[in-house]
């Protein structure tokens, strides 16, 4: 009789609450309001508004999808593991190959943010260097106990939403426009927004949103798991959108100048400055980098999980398998996989930026559309019938959102620069993945999907 042991088990110790804070975290209102939103500003001027409430429709739809999904497997090899267990093992390896490219580019690239604003009181600081740094250093604090870093990411989220709070009441309180301005004639650069171009600008406004289905990756770490998380995601979704539409509306009510708010090189911090002086907009600025550090630890911790389950189900070759799948016997963390999430995002923190963006731009909009598809399959083929949430109206969600990213892939492929050959990359990802996956792991036949519960076969075991 061949021996059987439990697969690696991550330690439950997460509240609600600190999945919550956790997710909000890595979402980071703050940093989408300062880098994000003007450039839906850039493009719909003062319809932004209305983008951001399109982008919020989307958002809705998406969170019922992976509050449904994720009370069915809050596991924490996060979308992978739920779009194999649906759809199947192949689509469920390319969507993991998208993700492991993606999440360890997002990493530096908000890394990368940090220098920005941390040049307010440092002048001159070399970019990349302090992104590695920002990264080894969040990678540190990631190795150690969960609850620790719950802790830590919510302190200087509250830090995060008083700024945006500051920027919020410098609008709201002393208005230059009335709100009729923004819902009946939003205007840009040009001139009268149309319809057309307000829509095309909610496809940025709906990354800016992104990161509450996050909350899935601790779902073997949240107590209650079945029922806490899809409760994460859908207060995730609902905190980022006021966390974000609020300031960005109170900045378009209270600029002095639109012409001159568009034209600014930093709209955030050029409204800051011009309302309430320097020195506010350097504490803001100073909240915005902290904003950007707690991000990147947030996704370290979101990241070295989903890496964690791959070397749980014998993704890799044996030996490598084995190290990703170490759990540290005191912090009850994946250390391992936390310190290679960490070594890898922080040599990518020398990669040529814009580079990063490209790879970066439409890979999660094929991870979106394998989700919705998955939580179709799983209502006809059963897969998700033990789900303790269901969501309302079903199927209006889902299919409403594959038109929804189905327009993004259209304006994407509408754009030579960047939204182009991001699909280009994308799909070759997605290509390089099911090679692989086809190649080596299906012939080696040693891909198990696994959760915290199940037991290892010494067949299947890593070799």
């Amino acid at each position: 009789m061949p021996d059987r042991s439990s697969s690696p088990a991550l330690r439950r110790g997460l509240k609600v609450l600190g999945t919550l804070l956790i997710t909000l975290s890595a979402i980071s209102p703050a940093s989408s309001v300062f880098i994000i939103a003007p450039g839906v500003v850039g493009q719909a001027g003062s319809g932004a508004f209305w983008s951001f409430v399109v982008a919020a429709v989307v958002g809705v739809f998406m969170a019922f999808v992976y509050a449904e999904l994720a009370s069915a497997y809050p596991l924490s090899g996060g979308e992978y593991a739920i779009v194999a267990r649906t759809l199947g093992r192949l689509p469920g390896f390319v969507t993991l190959g998208l993700l492991l490219v993606t999440q360890l580019l997002i990493i530096a690239v908000i890394a990368l943010g940090v220098g920005t604003y941390l040049e307010v009181l440092f002048p001159g600081l070399n970019g990349p260097v302090v992104a590695a740094v920002a990264t080894a250093g969040a990678t540190a604090l990631a190795v150690f106990d969960v609850k620790l870093n719950a802790w830590i990411t919510g302190i200087f989220l509250v830090i995060e939403l008083a700024a945006l709070a500051v920027v919020s009441a410098l609008g709201l309180f002393d208005p230059a426009r009335p709100l009729g301005d923004l819902l009946t004639e939003p205007v840009n650069a040009a001139g009268p927004v149309s319809f057309g171009v307000i829509t095309a600008a909610a496809a940025v406004a709906i990354f800016s949103y992104n990161g509450y289905g996050s909350a899935v990756y601790f779902g073997e770490e949240t107590d209650d798991a079945h029922r806490g998380i899809a409760r994460a995601i859908l207060w995730a979704l609902a905190i980022t959108v006021c966390a974000e539409l609020i300031p960005v509306t109170a900045v378009l009510l209270g600029a002095p100048s639109l012409p001159d708010l568009f034209a600014a090189d930093n709209m955030m911090s050029h409204f800051v400055a011009g309302q309430a002086g320097s020195a506010v907009n350097t504490v803001i600025s100073l909240a915005v980098a902290l904003a950007i550090l707690n991000a990147v630890l947030a996704i370290i911790l979101i990241t070295s999980r989903m890496v964690f389950s791959t070397g749980r189900d014998t993704a890799w070759p044996g030996t490598v398998s084995r190290a990703l799948a170490a759990i540290h016997p005191g912090t009850g963390t994946p250390w391992v996989a936390t310190v290679v999430t960490g070594a890898f995002a922080t040599a990518l923190c020398f990669a040529d930026k814009d580079f990063l963006l490209v790879v970066t731009a439409t890979s999660i909009v094929a991870v979106y559309a394998a989700l919705c598809l998955a939580v179709l399959a799983g209502r006809r083929n059963g897969t998700t019938a033990h789900a303790a949430y269901r969501m309302p109206w079903f199927p209006v969600a889902p299919v409403l959102a594959l038109g929804a990213l189905a327009y993004v892939v259209w304006t994407n492929f509408l754009d030579p620069v960047v939204g182009r050959p991001s699909l280009a990359i994308t799909a070759g990802i997605g290509v390089a993945a099911a090679l692989y996956y086809a190649l080596v792991v299906r012939r080696r036949g040693a891909w198990v999907l696994r959760g915290p519960e199940d037991p290892v076969p010494a067949d299947t075991a890593p070799r």
